[in-house]
């Protein structure tokens, strides 16, 4: 089900037991770890292409603990193109979305940013 356990502010975030030190993504229930970004602090949508092939119904963007990780309109506007809802949300916030939208049984993908 790849519920998110822990998520320590800035340092690490805990997935099915394992501790994940560096942003990630989960996506059909598999986490993809050491997720890099074409332009570090700016979501673009070459960044999420296998979310895009995935095609959840929503996807929850951590944007770091304080918020940094900008998503452009146009990447929103790919992800509407795809039929994916984009929530994005400091990754505090994003991880309780997430986790809660997956308890309700919905079709979600996450992209978390863990630092700034």
């Amino acid at each position: 089900m790849s519920m998110i356990e822990e998520y320590a502010t800035g340092m690490y975030m805990k997935v099915e037991g394992k501790t994940h030190r560096n942003d990630l993504k989960i996506i059909d229930g598999r986490v993809k770890n050491n997720w890099w970004r074409r332009d570090g602090h700016r979501l673009d949508s070459k960044d999420i292409e296998d979310v895009l092939s995935a095609n959840p119904d929503t996807l929850v963007i951590g944007t770091g603990y304080a918020g940094n990780m900008q998503v452009p309109e146009v990447t929103r506007s790919v992800l509407s193109d795809h039929g994916i809802r984009t929530i994005a949300q400091n990754t505090r916030d994003a991880v309780e979305t997430f986790n809660q939208m997956k308890n309700e049984g919905e079709d979600v993908a996450g992209a978390f940013h863990l630092t700034c």
